[in-house]
């Protein structure tokens, strides 16, 4: 069972229900002297309280996205991936279709030399009669720190929110790619860096596997991203270090943009891969990005889209910012901004077509 999964959450909340119960039912009924009986009823409480504080983490990690797995929890994923560092070439790598309509794969990129998921998911006017030359624009989903490609399905709401978007008018019907974001373990704010090129990965590796099986539209007029958190930083910058295959990005909530020292500790090269030093250093160049926030987010707070949008002036990069006046730095308040991302992205990406 999932841990981010609804039958998780309601079976802990059956269960902490069922051991309430069964302590008022017993409280009086257990035999033998008291020595005996006290031990007891303190166990009961201790279970009470333990099932009903599992219930209330269960729910907090639901809606900010805490931990995505248990192998996350437990920290085992990191583990796993670290030393699992080899995996099929694109060549070899085979999509499987789950349940809920993604197509799943595990690969190694020839650019990077890193592997990892990558999860794709076609909209139904993908597979619909007539369609079979239709080529569809795409957006890549990148997720947070910590977090893993299952983010977006199980505590993200994707691709449901897009659906409904599209059966409203308001938003394009996009493929969605939703690759690993620090494959390996090791977050390095997707930068290239001397041992671990995550920046050729997401920029390279995963769009040629994709383009290679899907019916996708060229790069970059059909390509853009989506990002939340630490993954929204990766969504404003990519664009600018890769035009050439990204001609959108939309960041929600991102981190801070000038880079975080915790992440890359070399000053220089932790320049050159934020958005600020980016924008300030590209001229030209078709790029959009759209930066969104809350007024009351701490950890992306509206002043450094007000820099940056100030930094990108004269540079030739299109830039749309967006300020709630309320939400807190986790999905229930990016879920409030797809409409306003997906609904921007759909204004820089063309329509499915022949792709020419």
């Amino acid at each position: 069972m999932e841990l981010t999964s609804t039958a998780f959450l309601v079976t802990l909340i059956a269960g902490t229900a069922l051991v309430m119960l069964a302590a008022l039912v017993l409280w009086n009924r257990i035999p033998g002297p008291g020595w005996v009986r006290w031990p007891a009823r303190v166990l009961m409480i201790a279970l009470c309280q333990l099932t009903a504080v599992a219930v209330i983490a269960t729910w907090i990690n639901g809606s900010y996205g805490l931990y995505s797995s248990w192998d996350d929890l437990l920290g085992t994923e990191d583990v796993q991936n670290s030393s699992a560092m080899t995996g099929p070439p694109p060549g070899r790598a085979r999509f499987t279709l789950g349940a809920d309509g993604t197509r799943s794969t595990y690969f190694r990129g020839p650019h990077s030399k890193l592997a990892g998921q990558v999860l794709v998911w076609t909209p139904p006017a993908y597979g619909a009669p007539g369609a079979g030359r239709t080529r569809f624009p795409v957006v890549m989903l990148l997720h947070g720190y910590p977090g893993s490609p299952r983010t977006w399905i199980d505590t993200g709401n994707m691709p449901d929110s897009l659906e409904q978007l599209v059966q409203l008018g308001a938003a394009r019907p996009f493929i969605l790619v939703i690759p690993e974001i620090y494959p390996g373990g090791v977050n390095t704010d997707c930068s290239n860096t001397p041992k671990r090129k995550v920046a050729s990965w997401l920029a390279q590796d995963v769009p040629e596997l994709v383009a290679k099986n899907f019916r996708t539209l060229r790069e970059p007029k059909g390509w853009g991203l989506m990002g939340v958190s630490t993954g929204g930083f990766c969504a404003t910058k990519l664009p600018l270090q890769y035009p050439k295959v990204f001609r959108a990005g939309a960041a929600l909530d991102p981190d801070p943009l000038v880079g975080d020292p915790e992440v890359l500790s070399d000053p220089a090269l932790r320049e050159r891969n934020s958005p600020l030093w980016l924008v300030r250093h590209t001229k030209g160049g078709d790029v959009g990005l759209f930066l969104a926030t809350s007024a009351q987010d701490k950890e992306s707070p509206p002043q450094q889209l007000e820099a940056f949008g100030r930094a990108a002036a004269g540079s030739g990069v299109r830039v749309k910012t967006l300020v709630r006046p309320a939400g807190g730095h986790n999905f229930q308040t990016w879920a409030g901004m797809y409409p306003d991302a997906l609904g921007w992205l759909s204004t820089q990406l063309p329509p499915p077509g022949d792709g020419r």
